[in-house]
């Protein structure tokens, strides 16, 4: 799977569980800061990113995970 396609699922996920304008998110976008996303948003969005790309996303990775970016970087990294 490409970045950019890792990347669209990625938009979608948070365009449903944040409802965020697709327009509006961007890869610098900030889970915490620019979604106001608690720790359990953010638990309950990795769940997600485990379900949609078949993952193990790892407490201390997760904990790493602070952009669109990142999120799309890990997921590209450790695809299996």
């Amino acid at each position: 799977m490409t970045e950019k396609e890792i990347y669209d699922k990625i938009v979608k996920i948070i365009n449903e569980r944040f409802e965020v304008e697709e327009g509006k998110v961007t890869p610098e976008l900030n889970f915490s800061t620019d979604l106001n996303a608690d720790s359990i948003d953010i638990v309950e969005f990795v769940l997600e990113l485990e379900d949609t790309f078949s993952a193990e996303i790892p407490d201390e990775d997760a904990e790493k995970l602070f952009t669109v970016a990142d999120a799309v970087k890990y997921i590209s990294d450790h695809q299996g």
